[in-house]
């Protein structure tokens, strides 16, 4: 059905069309006082503009926290609206907001079945969540389905990243995973992808996520860990909350030269709009735009809001209504209306559907996995 829907609704990206018949190539920082002054006039012509582009190209966000967010209210209506979190129905809409990633993370030290068992609670949250607001959300797998949900007026909703736990050490687990829609898995705190790198289960684990169309997250992952699934992976791979390590020493952040090599392969990284990572001003997170498009180049930078995660945001960014202001700035500093649309909607369409495109090719060469931990680690 989702091939199907693929083909009935085909997604409009703009920029360099995709040659699809190739395989894809295989610390804290404390945050300090600036001064400000507001960048935006409600009335200003970038502004305007912004909001005339997102109209046509609305944002991809790559990354929020809501899921987690929400278990710990005893109510709410993202429908009507919801100041408890940074993200409901009229806010999303407000920002022209089209598709968004709902984090499934799990607190530090859940390990094993554990890990399985909450990511699977929190899945299932999700879902229940979207299905309580049909009026405002849609659940989307695919590249299809989110243009689906966007012509229907609903924001479609994906799920994931969920860290590399959730699999239990299991690929079977990672299978399941997949068929109740987990799209993205991170790939880091586990014995087979840990500062030391991949192990060989836990290669094996990315050659399955290419045959079932999982994306490998790289954000927080081992140099090694990048390095090497940045050489195995055919499907292209996302960085989930990484901005450019040269303008803020956050350990999530790239250093030019990966910078560099993410933009050879194809892959996307996806600049987080928290003050920890970025800045503290909406220019600064137009400084990491600029950056990153300098290096990896304008198919390979998106947005992440990481909103309800707990972080605080720029100034002018404070919740999903703010993308506007991100998108005059980066108008101001001379983007053309192509590259920011590839940053808000093309580029992570392009990896959607370069991971199905991988899928289905994988899934005529090889059946899916039966090893083990135990059988390649042990």
């Amino acid at each position: 059905m989702a091939d199907l829907q693929d083909d009935l609704y085909p997604a409009g990206e703009v920029g360099r069309v995709d040659d699809l018949t190739e395989p894809y190539p295989a610390e804290a920082v404390v945050v300090t006082a600036e001064p400000y002054q507001p960048v935006s006039d409600p009335d200003d012509a970038p502004l305007t503009r912004a909001r005339v582009i997102l109209a046509a190209h609305p944002v991809a966000d790559g990354y929020s926290g809501l899921p987690w967010a929400l278990r710990h209210l005893p109510y709410y209506d993202l429908d009507l609206g919801e100041s408890a979190v940074d993200a409901d129905v009229p806010r999303l809409r407000r920002g022209h907001v089209g598709a968004v990633f709902w984090a499934l993370h799990l607190p530090e030290g859940i390990d094993g079945d554990r890990a399985v068992g909450a990511t699977l609670d929190q899945l299932d949250l999700a879902k229940e969540v979207v299905a309580a607001h049909p009026e405002g959300l849609r659940p989307a797998r695919t590249t299809g389905q989110i243009t689906d949900a966007r012509n229907c007026g609903r924001v479609a909703v994906l799920f994931g990243p969920a860290g590399a736990a959730a699999l239990g050490d299991s690929l079977g687990v990672l299978r399941s995973l997949h068929v109740l829609g987990l799209r993205v898995l991170t790939l880091t705190g586990t014995s087979w992808a840990s500062a030391a790198g991949l192990t060989r289960f836990g290669e094996e684990v990315v050659r399955e996520m290419n045959r079932v169309g999982m994306i490998a997250d790289l954000s927080y992952a081992s140099p090694e860990t990048v390095q090497r699934v940045l050489t195995i992976s055919k499907a292209p791979v996302l960085f989930s909350r990484s901005a450019a390590r040269a303008l803020r020493p956050h350990p999530a952040n790239l250093p030019d030269e990966l910078l560099t090599e993410v933009g050879e392969a194809r892959g996307l990284v996806l600049v987080p709009l928290t003050a920890e990572q970025t800045g503290p001003t909406v220019r600064d997170v137009a400084d990491h735009l600029d950056h990153v498009r300098s290096l990896a180049g304008a198919d390979c930078v998106g947005l992440s809001g990481t909103y309800d995660t707990g972080t605080a945001h720029p100034q002018e960014l404070g919740d999903t209504s703010c993308y506007p202001r991100l998108i005059a700035e980066l108008l101001r500093r001379g983007w053309e209306e192509s590259e920011v649309a590839l940053l808000t909607w093309g580029n992570l369409q392009r990896v959607l559907r370069g991971a199905d495109f991988t899928a289905r090719a994988a899934q005529q060469r090889r059946p899916p996995s039966t090893a083990t931990i135990a059988d390649l680690d042990g």
